[in-house]
């Protein structure tokens, strides 16, 4: 994605408000982290003109980096209607990944139809220390699919996930970032320089933030 894209996506989410700046009052996370930002990309489903666009930014990146995908998954649970949509509009097959096997039935940790040597390309809301953006992609692994790569609506860009997805051999690639958002909010003075500063330390050690 360029600067300007990844601009133009980071001022959708703000408009609808699925990402919320919070220097002052931190959020926190279910890791227990402190977080001055907080990110819900749900929210872009009850906007209809924003999630059209999101979906379509999504397919042209599906489309441009990975051409050769012949499945779209999404990861369970805010994964799975963004993959859907973009499953829809490139007329591929789709399946999803849940955290965990079902405790019931088939047990499936992966629901739909996956052929053995499939080219995967994985749909992520979100990606922060990847951990579970690459459970999901260990499960397709499993299940004999090939994951080519993987792309999500907005990235934190921590070191953390940059070293495991390229531990893990997958490439991936995000709509938004951390980095644009906070250049973003910046320009239109939605935090202080004090408060850019706070958000700059957190994104270097947010595992010790706010401790």
């Amino acid at each position: 994605m360029n600067k300007v894209s990844e601009k133009q996506v980071a001022e959708k989410l703000l408009q609808v408000q699925a990402v919320k700046l919070s220097p002052a009052q931190p959020f926190t996370w279910a890791s227990g982290w402190k977080s001055p930002i907080y990110c819900d990309n749900r929210k872009i489903l009850s906007f209809p003109y924003v999630r059209d666009y999101i979906k379509s930014e999504l397919c042209n990146l599906v489309f441009e980096t990975f051409p050769e995908a012949a499945v779209i998954a999404g990861v369970a649970t805010a994964g799975i209607p963004h993959g859907a949509l973009v499953a829809d509009q490139l007329k591929l097959p789709f399946i999803y990944v849940r955290s965990k096997p079902k405790e019931h039935g088939m047990g499936n940790q992966i629901e739909g139809v996956l052929q053995a040597g499939q080219q995967v390309v994985v749909i992520e809301d979100l990606i922060s220390t990847g951990k579970s953006s690459l459970e999901a992609v260990q499960a397709i692994r499993a299940a004999g699919g090939e994951v080519i790569g993987m792309v999500s609506i907005f990235n934190y860009g921590f070191d953390i996930a940059v070293k495991a997805f390229e531990a893990a051999g997958v490439p991936f690639h995000s709509l938004s970032n951390y980095t644009a958002m906070i250049a973003l909010a910046e320009e239109k003075g939605i935090v202080s320089a004090d408060e850019i500063a706070t958000l700059q330390a957190w994104r270097s050690a947010p595992d010790q933030w706010g401790r």
